[in-house]
């Protein structure tokens, strides 16, 4: 890897890169359009060069940045507030924390003197919901999550300030309610044909050196570039197995991963514009909006050559053509949208269910009140990403959560059911308002009361 870094420095083109129509101007707030971008590694002179573009369009020296002591500070900041599990040497975020100033200490020393080595990521299975079938989940230790956090921290608005508009996923100030959104606002403009892609095992089969190559078209520091690839070859361990070795893919459920994702699929968005067809992508999971099914059967073929060219294939069963008029619509981002309207979709009811049944178990020793708390936390969640979805769908979690308290009170006082009309009468749902349980429908009607 340090060959190639020499080789690219040496292939340095001499004119500047192009400017994003999406970048500020010169002249314009840089500190406001890059806000968040890490004050740690950024600084505004960085933001001015990154602006206007570096000669050549290639980023040097950048590894300081990475193990600047600031920035691994922010990093694992970043890691202590989404937690999550150990790794495969056991360490919590919790047992790193209470050394965490000696933990990172060595981090910075051991990327100095290039004798920092990533962990293999531990390897664990999830149900997809609705589905008898499992994903799986890469989980790096503690101490990689920090480096992955640091390296990100460095190179994400180097390829985020090109990155198409039609891309939503895991990039800043931008999600899966601007994506929605902006289905809808192509919907009611007629582009009602809809080629429901679906990339099979995106995460688990990107071409790592390819990937390799597109990110070394902006980033001609050897040794960060020895870095990216460290983690893609890290390698994954399971309950019951040995090492096994990661020869493509990048790990689901890395710090990095989804950044690694999106500029693989950066040339896709790219080739979609060019053609003018009207595309909105969220990481793996992508759309194109067309007019007419012609459009959308010359836009399908070119997504899947595009996809043979570069390693990837669609899924046969689950990628397909629909007419968003008629009956049967499309599911996308956790709603169906069909003739007009959109609701949460049948697998985003039955995780909610799944997440309701885990806190609401019969055999529960937690008072009401803990229960309710623990009910609300992720019924509020759920609540304010769905909240543009018909009312239906409210009434229906409502309902399923209440029948769960009521068969927890039934089986208190010796009984059985799962809140039969006596037990309604028992407790009626103004018993459980008057206990403080959120109510999906009474949020709807709140917000759509008339001023």
């Amino acid at each position: 890897m340090q060959e190639s870094g020499k080789q690219m420095e040496r292939q340095i083109e001499s004119k500047p890169a192009a400017v994003s129509e999406r970048t500020p101007q010169a002249g314009e707030d840089q500190q406001g359009y890059w806000g968040w971008a890490k004050r740690c590694v950024w600084t505004d002179a960085m933001l001015v060069a990154l602006t206007n573009g570096v000669k050549g369009g290639k980023w040097f020296r950048l590894i300081d940045k990475v193990w600047k002591r600031e920035n691994l500070q922010k990093a694992w900041e970043g890691v202590l507030e989404n937690d999550g599990v150990a790794g495969v040497d056991r360490q919590s975020t919790e047992a790193f924390e209470k050394n965490a100033t000696a933990e990172l200490d060595r981090l910075q020393e051991q990327l100095r003197q290039r004798e920092y080595q990533p962990k293999p990521v531990m390897r664990t299975w999830i149900d997809k919901p609705g589905s008898a079938d499992k994903r799986p989940l890469g989980i790096p230790v503690v101490r990689d999550r920090v480096v992955h956090g640091a390296v990100k921290n460095v190179i994400e608005p180097i390829f985020d300030r090109d990155f198409s508009e039609n891309s939503y996923g895991f990039r800043p100030w931008r999600g899966a309610q601007e994506a929605i959104g902006k289905v809808e606002e192509l919907l009611n403009q007629g582009y009602t044909w809809i080629v429901d892609a679906d990339i099979k095992g995106y995460f688990d089969n990107i071409p790592q050196d390819r990937l390799m190559g597109r990110i070394a078209e902006k980033i001609a520091d050897g040794r960060v570039l020895e870095l990216i690839e460290m983690f893609l070859k890290a390698g994954v361990m399971e309950a019951g197995k040995d090492w096994q070795p990661t020869e493509r893919g990048s790990p689901q459920g890395g710090v990095i991963s989804p950044l690694l994702a999106n500029i693989y699929l950066d040339p896709l968005d790219k080739l979609m514009e060019k053609r003018g067809v009207r595309m909105v992508r969220y990481a793996d999971d992508f759309i194109l909006l067309c007019q007419t099914e012609e459009e959308a059967r010359r836009a399908l073929d070119e997504v899947t050559q595009w996809m043979k060219e570069n390693g990837l294939t669609l899924h046969p069963e689950k990628t397909r053509i629909v007419d968003a008029i008629q009956p049967g619509g499309f599911d996308f981002l956790g709603y169906h949208f069909e003739q007009g309207k959109k609701w949460v979709r049948k697998k985003s009811m039955d995780k909610i269910k799944t997440a309701i049944r885990e806190v609401t178990k019969r055999t529960s020793g937690d008072s009401m009140p803990t229960i309710i708390k623990q009910l609300n936390q992720r019924l509020k969640g759920w609540y304010a990403y769905f909240a543009a979805s018909l009312p239906s769908r409210f009434a229906a979690v409502d309902g399923f959560t209440r029948r769960r308290l009521r068969a927890i009170l039934l089986k208190r006082r010796g009984k059985r059911g799962h809140g039969n009309k006596s037990a309604h009468q028992i407790w009626p749902n103004a018993y459980f308002a008057k206990q403080g349980l959120f109510s999906l429908m009474n949020a709807h009607e709140t917000k759509h009361q008339s001023p």
